[in-house]
């Protein structure tokens, strides 16, 4: 993977990296998505055990975490990279780094919906090598399809031929808005801490039962079995937006 320095997008400086399949992006990258999500609560001690030194569950209730499946769709990754529309499917375990505080239940709408990427099956080696080469993103391609219905959107995920998570979210009313979070991810032994952008239509609505999942028989899902997840939902979410994902920053150095 190979860098240079580039004018980025709107004029700032930034850099250009070429992936391992041959496509040349700019940082921060700028995309345009459609999303939905859902933020469960889920044991919290469970969670801890899944994230990387450094890092500490939210708070989503007094003794509870939280675990959030985002479905997403991409029909423009940067300008003019060559790669094309995919679909994406990510578990998310919305965290801090342990010198951050979190409170109960406002936690969830402060950072629900960003935190450590877990796992996250995309449709296409461009798209998965979009993310391991820059941010070491967990990613694997995947058999992912979404079908809207009026607001409705339901999501399949299937990888190496076993079913991983079926998640149906009713979109809530949404508005023009911008608003940002982080990712965090891991990266040649180090922890990694990227600055996101939103600006689009965006709605949030809390503590509904206005979507569903069931989790098949993929490893992945077998360890999400174990993390007690809730049958309804903290909150859920979606977006029609431009999304931008800055470079990833060690987070000892921040």
């Amino acid at each position: 993977m190979a860098a240079k320095n580039v004018t980025a997008p709107g004029g700032t400086n930034g850099r250009a990296e070429t992936l391992s399949t041959g496509q040349e992006v700019d940082l921060p990258l700028s995309t345009h998505a459609t999303m939905t999500g859902v933020v469960l609560s889920a044991d919290r001690e469970a969670v801890g055990e899944l994230l990387p030194e450094g890092l500490t569950p939210i708070r989503a209730t007094p003794d509870r975490a939280a675990v959030t499946f985002l479905c997403v769709d991409y029909d423009r990754i940067g300008h003019g990279s060559g790669i094309e529309p995919y679909n994406e499917f990510g578990v998310l375990l919305p965290a801090v780094h342990d010198d951050s505080r979190t409170l109960p239940y406002v936690s969830v709408f402060t950072r629900g919906v960003t935190g450590y990427v877990w796992y996250l099956p995309v449709t296409s080696e461009p798209a998965k090598a979009l993310g391991v080469d820059i941010w070491g993103y967990p990613k694997e391609v995947a058999d992912i399809t979404h079908r809207d219905d009026g607001s409705t959107r339901r999501t399949s995920v299937t990888v190496d031929g076993e079913h991983l998570v079926d998640v149906t979210v009713d979109r809530p009313p949404a508005f023009s808005q911008t608003d940002s979070g982080v990712s965090y991810t891991t990266m040649d032994g180090r922890l990694l801490r990227e600055e996101l952008e939103l600006d689009g239509e965006i709605g949030v609505w809390p503590y509904s039962s206005s979507i569903s999942y069931t989790l098949g028989d993929h490893p992945r899902a077998e360890r999400l079995k174990q993390l007690d997840l809730s049958d309804r939902a903290l909150l859920r979410f979606a977006a029609d937006t431009e999304f931008v994902i800055h470079e990833g920053r060690q987070v000892d150095t921040l």
